[in-house]
């Protein structure tokens, strides 16, 4: 008499099921190791835009310039903001004084860099 709970198939009959499971992991397999061999792509470009204002406040302790700026057309509009800036651009800012400069985002923060004291305007 069959044993009416029996209800799993004999192994037999379970082989071409198994092998088909086995090369489907195989090739999953080598496909995340062709992915992961890939090279990683090279980070985006920084960009940098051209920056025009007053240095409002220097903050030595952050390595910073608080910076009133003229719109930049397309990217913001004009405010005062705090960028970081190199050792010799801080040692040489002027509370006051006008400046150009390049603007970009580099990580968290807001960069100025290639500062120069801005031309006077002549009437």
């Amino acid at each position: 008499m069959k044993n009416p709970f029996r209800t799993v198939a004999p192994i037999a009959s379970l082989r071409p099921a198994l092998a088909l499971l086995l090369v489907v992991a195989a090739g999953l397999s080598s496909a995340s190791s062709f992915a992961a061999e890939k090279p990683a792509e090279a980070p985006a470009a920084i960009k940098r835009h051209p920056l025009r204002g007053v240095i409002t406040g220097i903050v030595a302790e952050k390595s910073a310039l608080m910076v009133k700026h003229e719109a930049i057309p397309g990217v913001m509009r004009a405010m005062t903001m705090l960028f970081k800036v190199d050792a010799a651009t801080l040692k040489n800012a002027k509370e006051g004084q006008a400046i150009t400069g390049l603007m970009s985002r580099q990580g968290n923060d807001w960069v100025l860099e290639d500062v120069k004291p801005a031309p006077v305007a002549r009437p």
